[in-house]
């Protein structure tokens, strides 16, 4: 029978945090940055003084200096206090480390557009995946209303079965998975708690294993993937940090084929290109075959799967192993839902400016003979 194994990065699905939501992913840069620096000094034992200084100066980038919330975050302090405001508008951080307050820093959400949610819905019913994997939902409550509403009011059928654990990531993108009726996921492996040699944990959101059976008796592991971007923090720091997970998931595919699981596919938002030198432990040095060089591979003209779909934009995969590969009967790139201001490739009717596109990421589809 025909399966189709589907991967579709849908960038959130109600809400996103109010600084990855603006029109450039530039703009929100400096505030991700900040709160990624401050939300690291925060978790500190002790803070030192210049621990506090830097406070400070982050605090001013966050716009907290006057109130606990600023523009894309807010300063929750529960019990205890972080800081203190002085009546000569100067602060001062008054907690000696973590033990001293209670409380937390979180990113503002804002609702996604309501017609990007619709064409979300489009997407993935136009797709028709009996298995999707989906990176950047919000959780799994969001992922299965989504999939009971939203999907529905677009006419697509609502999957049977929705699994998704929170990440390691604060702003809500996590990875996911939906499957039809006849395809139950017997059980799922976590790797949230993953550790580099430094103790830092190895993925930015996990690297869940889906295992699903199938209706002809046999099974597949389907691994998802988000790794770390380009778009923030220091080049050489993101190169390996993506470098270390896909050494990670290789590592996790080959300790599969070990364990004589025939059928495996990793999939997801891999952040970087083929010939990245950060992404060669999973793309060069497995067995693993990429579905863009399957024999009449779909992607309309275009080789990227993000933005512009350049060659340098090619950042999303579907990776099957070589039993799998042996069963694929075609493969493509869906874009209907992807922004393209000279219109480049098909666009919904619905798509009438940027604000209305479903994601920046095509969706990635492939079926196979099971």
């Amino acid at each position: 029978m025909r399966v189709r194994l589907g991967s579709y990065n849908v960038e959130n699905l109600f809400n996103r945090a109010r600084a990855m939501n603006l029109e450039s992913w530039a703009d929100g840069k400096p505030a991700l940055d900040a709160f990624a620096a401050f939300s690291k000094l925060l978790g500190k034992i002790t803070y030192t003084a210049a621990d506090k200084r830097r406070m400070l100066e982050l605090i001013e980038k966050l716009g907290l200096r006057k109130q606990d919330k600023g523009p894309f975050v807010i300063l929750r302090q529960n019990r205890g206090n972080l800081l203190s405001r002085h009546k000569d508008g100067t602060i001062s951080i008054v907690a000696d480390g973590r033990a001293g307050w209670s409380g937390s820093l979180e990113l503002l959400d804002e609702p996604v557009d309501d017609q990007a949610m619709r064409n979300t819905a489009r997407v993935i019913r136009d797709v028709g995946a009996d298995i999707l994997a989906v990176v950047e939902a919000e959780n799994r409550p969001s992922l299965t209303a989504y999939n009971k509403e939203i999907l529905k009011a677009v006419g697509g059928a609502p999957y049977r079965h929705v699994m998704l654990i929170d990440g390691n990531d604060e702003r809500g993108i996590d990875v996911g998975l939906m499957t039809r009726e006849t395809f139950e996921v017997r059980g799922m492996r976590s790797h949230v708690d993953d550790r580099l040699a430094n103790g830092s944990e190895v993925f930015s959101r996990d690297c869940p294993e889906f295992d699903i059976a199938l209706p002809g008796g046999e099974r597949i592991v389907v691994l998802v993937n988000h790794f770390k971007s380009k778009g923030y923090g220091a080049k050489a720091a993101s190169d390996a940090r993506r470098h270390a997970q896909a050494a990670r998931v290789a590592e996790i595919y080959e300790r599969l084929r070990g364990e004589g699981v025939a059928l495996v596919a990793v999939v997801g938002d891999f952040n970087d290109t083929p010939d990245s030198a950060p992404l060669k432990p999973l793309l060069k040095q497995t067995d693993l075959a990429d579905i863009a060089a399957l024999p009449g591979f779909a992607n309309g003209g275009f080789p990227g799967t993000y933005d512009t779909s350049s060659a340098s934009k090619k950042i999303d995969y579907i990776l099957l192993s070589p039993a799998l590969k042996q069963r694929a009967t075609g493969a493509g790139v869906f874009r209907k839902g992807v922004w393209s201001a000279s219109r480049r490739w098909e666009m919904y009717a619905e798509l009438t400016g940027p604000v209305h596109a479903a994601s920046d990421h095509a969706a990635l589809w492939v079926d196979l003979d099971l």
